[in-house]
């Protein structure tokens, strides 16, 4: 089996230290720059989470840019795609607990792709993301997902400057943090060029401001040298 191959049948890859180690502690220190508390925000935030508006800054860009990602993202989605949205999102201690659930794609299945950006080391104890691999295409005839049931969930854990790329359709979920720790992230969404138009019509109640006119050719970027775990 391929890469490529294996990421349509996972819905997902991890991208082991993707972000230079270097940039880390500048990555850190504008997500906190950036925290905002949810009365600041279009639209009322989690009262558990902290939320950081940091798209302008050029090293935060940067990371949406790394060649490995765009290649993973591009050969999810399969045709020219842009940088729709990108904010800064970390549970706070004693927070973070979602369900199972999906953030769907809008048009067709794979025309939309997430990437969570680790500035902090991640794990059960503070709240690292729960995926449930392969679960992005079901069967034809398969049950309906039970989002209650856990036992298919694998718990992520890692590095700091770790990236997780993923199709929106996998089931997955971010996790009670139970130490406190800190685990400040990125999140990051690519859209297809086919919904640019309906993204600028709500980018503002999602606090997008930034220019989401540039296009990515999954053909520019070689998969073949991005690794999973």
């Amino acid at each position: 089996m391929t890469d490529r191959e294996q990421l349509h049948r996972d819905g997902y890859i991890l991208l082991r230290r993707a972000i230079p180690s270097e940039w880390l502690d500048e990555l850190r220190a504008v997500f906190d720059a950036g925290v905002k508390p949810s009365s600041q925000w279009p639209v009322p935030r989690g009262s558990d989470w902290r939320h950081s508006l940091l798209e302008a800054d050029a090293r935060v860009q940067a990371v949406c840019r790394l060649p490995q990602v765009l290649a993973a993202a591009g050969a999810l989605i399969g045709e020219r795609f842009f940088l729709a949205q990108v904010e800064g999102r970390e549970p706070l201690g004693g927070g973070g607990h979602q369900q199972l659930h999906r953030d769907l794609s809008v048009e067709r299945p794979g025309d939309s792709v997430g990437v969570l950006a680790f500035f902090d080391d991640y794990g059960p104890d503070n709240g690292a993301t729960r995926i449930v691999p392969a679960s992005h295409r079901p069967e034809p005839g398969a049950p309906a997902f039970d989002f209650t049931d856990e036992s298919r969930a694998v718990q992520l854990s890692g590095t700091a400057g770790d990236m997780l790329v993923f199709d929106v359709d996998l089931v997955h979920a971010g996790s009670l943090n139970v130490s406190g720790a800190r685990r400040r992230t990125l999140l990051i969404n690519y859209f297809s060029q086919a919904l640019h138009a309906a993204h600028l019509e709500t980018a503002s109640l999602r606090s997008v401001a930034m220019d989401t006119s540039e296009r990515f050719c999954p053909t520019d970027f070689a998969f073949k040298n991005v690794q999973p775990e």
